[in-house]
């Protein structure tokens, strides 16, 4: 299915995300409701409730259920930023981040080829365990970039994409990405998602991705401000 005809269904493009957002990070899923939910057990050891433009009834339901633990995070993705934030208010919850967005591209138009690291002193290594494709520059005995890709359905979910302080303005978070998507390849894939930091938008807007929709983060305490790299 194409990337338009996937926007049209964004609660979808949620469900696909979050599958291969949990699968790149091991986290346990379940349903709340119709929405999905995650487990994660490395970062707040509690729950994150996820909703695509819910009704005022469900924010309800989800913001209640966030509100039981300050570890818990409500995120939901809208084009109508504005309506979520006064919701929250209303429910109690401070809006953590409004800066991200969903992206998505079609993979034909990326790189399948290994791509070439601009430096001699950087090295590549690439690995996969339990479905989860990783690729990592070092440079000597530091980590220099790095991030993971997770297929779900023939959607390739990109995460954890970070260009560490010293190396950036090199073009590996460029590199990092043409090499996720070359292992990706080895899958079926029609498309690619992730969820992109404001930084992250114009690396990603470069390499031919479109924005779906923006994503906010809510919670009682002071959790969530990026599901891209936290």
């Amino acid at each position: 299915m194409s990337p338009d005809a996937l926007v049209e269904d964004i609660a979808h493009l949620l469900e696909v995300w979050v599958a291969g957002w949990s699968g790149c990070r091991g986290y346990e899923l379940r349903q709340e409701g119709r929405f999905p939910a995650a487990l994660r057990a490395d970062k707040t050891g509690d729950w994150e409730y996820f909703a695509h433009d819910p009704a005022d009834e469900e924010f309800a339901a989800l913001a209640d259920k966030t509100a039981e633990s300050p570890n818990r995070i409500l995120t939901v993705l809208t084009n109508d930023v504005q309506r979520y934030k006064y919701l929250a208010e209303q429910r109690g919850l401070a809006v953590t981040s409004a800066s991200q967005t969903m992206m998505i591209v079609d993979m034909e138009t990326q790189d399948s080829e290994d791509p070439w690291l601009p430096d001699d002193d950087l090295e590549l290594v690439t690995s996969e365990s339990n479905g989860v494709h990783h690729a990592v520059v070092h440079s000597g005995e530091q980590v220099a970039a790095s991030g993971r890709v997770y297929v779900v359905n023939g959607t390739a979910v990109f995460d954890k994409i970070v260009t560490e302080p010293d190396f950036q303005r090199r073009g590996l978070g460029t590199f990092i990405m043409k090499a996720l998507a070359a292992q990706a390849f080895s899958h079926d894939v029609e498309n690619g998602l992730l969820l992109a930091s404001l930084d992250g938008q114009k690396l990603y807007s470069h390499l031919g991705w479109d924005v779906v929709c923006h994503v906010l983060m809510m919670s009682s305490g002071s959790e969530g401000s990026d599901l891209s790299g936290a």
